[in-house]
């Protein structure tokens, strides 16, 4: 997959490089990154694509992540051949069965390209749409196992509403855009989050909302086991100092998937970043220390080794928060043990990935989701 990135959107520098693809592929689709503070000149990357007749599929992200670690300014374009499948749908939140048949007739009637064994279907979703999983597993209850299923969610860090999805004409909030990745193609999901022996089951939820642990106030149990097990007085004031750094863990078949609080309510309520099923168990996790982490030489080996190629990687923006500074040191490691010779892609706000077993699909936070 040939990818760039732009470290200024310099239109006359991108029309030339589009053209020099074009010499190799005929009418490839693009796929744009841009990161929040560009988020105003979507309509001139529209209007050039437009001009140079191109199908463009495009998403907002907090940062981009190049070889130099994490930008805020710039430009990535990705390009896929001819035919590649691709959709992009709004109003999941309103109407989200009916959007996820759209997406499943799209994927299904009139394909320029026929199935093929292994193909995955790579997802961007809105970050603020609370019923992600339910969604995937309604895309799954569709198609099934004919793909094995990957993605991230665009949006802003600060979880605030934001059109975060585009295609030529279109910018809209609350969707979801698709993309299908040839089986050649390498995806590694992961985030190496060790398990605490604390047990919790999450008695009242609502979507991404955790209103009862145990059949008590949320906030007051998560205080408690934050406090029994690490020593840490949590309150209101230092709640966004901690939790990223102090996650639940959603009990599943398979894993453990991480879920971090994002903000609560006077009442005791938790929000997440995903759903938590309701009567489900829990634990409470400790991110870990990049010393201590093998997330990366896990992703490496999942990617089938180290390879002089290009990478396409998504950091998790909770991941970022909680390694801080050694969140660029690890985007090196992964580099360098990757044997990557360029490595572009996007902080992200929750991911997913595939249960290899039951090829059901799976909404995470704080992975790493990279492509070769």
């Amino acid at each position: 997959m040939l990818s760039r990135y732009f470290p200024k959107i310099d239109l006359p520098l991108i029309s030339l490089w589009l053209a020099e693809i074009r010499l190799t592929k005929t009418n490839p689709v693009v796929f744009v990154l841009l990161p929040e503070s560009a988020k105003e000149r979507v309509p001139v990357i529209q209007g050039l694509f437009n001009d140079i007749d191109l199908p463009l599929l495009g998403a907002i992200f907090p940062a981009l992540v190049t070889d130099a670690g994490f930008a805020t300014d710039g430009i990535t374009l990705m390009c896929f051949p001819e035919g590649t499948r691709h959709f992009l749908v709004d109003a999941l939140d309103t109407r989200p069965e009916s959007a996820v048949s759209e997406i499943a007739d799209g994927l299904s009637e009139g394909e320029a390209t026929p199935d093929l064994p292994g193909q995955q279907l790579f997802l961007i979703f809105d970050s603020m749409l609370p019923n992600t999983g339910s969604l995937l597993i309604q895309l799954f209850q569709h198609l099934g196992r004919r793909f094995s299923y990957a993605g991230v969610c665009a949006g802003s860090e600060s979880f605030q509403p934001m059109p975060c999805l585009f295609d030529n004409h279109r910018l809209l909030a609350n969707g979801a855009l698709g993309i299908v990745i040839n089986p050649a193609t390498h995806i590694a999901v992961h985030h190496g989050y060790p398990v605490s022996k604390s047990l919790m089951r999450a008695s009242s939820t609502v979507l991404n909302r955790i209103d009862k642990l145990d059949g008590q106030p949320a906030m007051s149990v998560y205080q408690r086991m934050i406090a029994d097990e690490f020593g840490i007085a949590l309150t209101p004031e230092n709640f966004y100092d901690y939790a990223v750094h102090y996650p639940f863990g959603l009990i599943s078949s398979l894993e453990v998937l991480v879920r971090i609080p994002v903000g609560f309510t006077d009442d005791g309520s938790i929000y997440c970043v995903g759903e938590i099923p309701p009567s489900s168990m829990l634990r409470l996790l400790k991110a870990p220390s990049l010393s201590a982490s093998h997330c990366v030489n896990t992703v490496v080996d999942h990617l089938g080794g180290p390879q002089k190629s290009s990478l396409i990687a998504f950091y998790c923006a909770g991941r970022r928060m909680h390694f801080g500074q050694e969140a660029s040191d690890e985007l090196e490691d992964l580099r360098l043990s990757s044997g990557s010779t360029a490595i572009c892609g996007a902080l992200s706000l929750g991911e997913i990935g595939t249960y290899s077993d039951l090829g059901i699909p799976a909404f995470h936070n704080a992975a790493l989701v990279c492509i070769r």
